[in-house]
């Protein structure tokens, strides 16, 4: 199963200017609505960058935005360009990246023309392979500093509003959060209940880490993982992979709203120690908590409003497999199709006068391929024998590459106790294997 955490936390290694960036409209409309792609809880909008469409991953967890992947088909004029140095969330060391300013960046029906853009031009640096579709950026405070963001989780729409006074007078039914804003970042206070205590616990609302819960075991001698654990690969950073381990705590609460055994991550101290202290921060609350409401950010207001929408009580389920999946470049696939000649209804005929039918014919078409990027030890899938780089040619008798990435998430978080059936290639070799999805928290 892929996964989203990519917990892009930066430090950037330089003097920071805090110049004008805004986001303005650009006509007279009081609002402007922006479809986004939902992929395993990340929010994926289309930005257009000096007159060029990408995809950017929204992050109110990011202070800066961030390019690090671009198609080699898209020629971006970049100026006031200049070296600088980066550290991320994770176990390896600097390096390089690049910062950018004075570009202009349109999404719908708003423009910054004085937009700063820090280019990480890293190979490993891509998530485009762990979502499905390319990735080109982040996106976090520029993008809601200014204006009221409504983020519908159930339609699938981002509204940014205007006149923030007439949103404000329409969200009576939601509960109004404060919000500390540290870096451009938002934070809450919420409680953390485990099983002889309850606690507040100040965390970063973080909608680019698709986990509910990141809770930082050196932050607080209260936070202590539960017994019944398991390992786990939790994400990528910019600077390495980061694990650490999966448990249910016995409650989550926010305001009035209160979640029964939810799944919370808690990762490896290491990756964490450069973070741990940064205002008294004790973890994250990421997006399968927060697509479980209609959120409206306030940042001018320092307020979040929060409405509990048809997602809320789901279950919170993981990837019971132990395979985490993700996309590894396209293939020629033939497919066959009929060709349907006679769409008229009359007879068709070729030039020595015989009578034409439908024919069977050939196409070639592009199809993602499928590899395993991580197995969890002692896991289902690691018992019944894959392994890391094995590459998915079928998937319970249907070939990989008619799954979309997002469907292969939920398929292996569907159902405790469901056959799964993969046949991989492994060096040339085709293989097979067959587990059961085993819930273990």
């Amino acid at each position: 199963m892929f996964r989203s955490n990519i917990c892009f936390i930066l430090v950037f290694l330089f003097q920071i200017s805090f110049c004008q960036n805004q986001f303005q409209f650009i006509n007279s409309k009081n609002k402007t609505t922006i479809p986004f792609v939902l992929i395993n809880n990340l929010v994926i909008i289309s930005v257009e960058v000096n007159g060029v469409p990408l995809n950017f991953l929204l992050d109110t967890g990011i202070q800066e935005t961030i390019l690090f992947s671009l198609d080699e088909t898209n020629e971006i004029v970049f100026s006031n360009t200049e070296r600088i140095k980066m550290k991320g969330f994770g176990v390896k060391e600097l390096f390089i990246g690049y910062k950018s300013t004075k570009n202009i960046l349109k999404i719908n029906n708003i423009e910054d023309t004085n937009h700063t853009i820090y280019l990480v031009l890293d190979q490993d640096v891509n998530i485009s392979s762990q979502v499905g579709i390319p990735i080109n950026g982040i996106i976090g405070y520029k993008f809601f500093k200014n204006q009221l963001v409504k983020i519908d989780y159930e339609s699938k729409k981002i509204t940014i509003f205007k006149d923030n006074n007439k949103l404000l007078k329409r969200l009576k039914r939601y509960s109004k959060i404060p919000l500390t804003l540290h870096d451009g970042k938002p934070y809450i206070l919420a409680k953390s209940v485990f099983k002889n205590s309850e606690f507040e616990t100040k965390l970063l609302i973080d909608t680019g880490n698709s986990d509910a819960i990141w809770l930082f075991r050196n932050s607080n001698s209260k936070i202590k993982i539960p017994t019944i654990l398991f390992e786990d690969y939790l994400g990528r950073g910019f600077s390495g992979d980061v694990f650490g381990h999966r448990a249910r705590i016995n409650e989550f609460k926010i305001d009035e709203f209160s979640f029964q055994k939810p799944l919370v991550a808690f990762p490896d101290t290491l990756s964490t120690k450069d973070i741990d202290n940064i205002y008294d921060r004790n973890g994250s609350i990421g997006a399968e908590l927060t697509r479980r409401f209609t959120i409206v950010f306030d940042y001018q207001n320092s307020l979040m409003y929060l409405k509990m929408n048809k997602y809320f009580d789901e279950e919170f389920s993981f990837n019971m497999s132990g395979i985490d999946v993700q996309h590894q470049g396209m293939q020629w696939v033939q497919e066959s199709y009929v060709d349907h000649l006679n769409k008229s209804g009359t007879n068709v005929f070729d030039a020595n006068g015989d009578k034409l039918n439908n024919k069977l014919k050939y196409k070639f078409e592009l199809k993602p391929i499928y590899i395993i990027a991580n197995v969890r030890k002692n896991s289902p899938a690691d018992l019944a024998g894959l392994q890391k780089d094995d590459i998915i040619i079928k998937i319970n008798r249907r070939y990989g590459y008619s799954f979309t990435l997002q469907q292969i998430i939920d398929l292996l978080k569907s159902e405790e106790g469901k056959f799964i059936e993969f046949h991989v290639e492994r060096k040339g070799k085709p293989l097979k294997f067959k587990f059961q999805l085993k819930s273990i928290i």
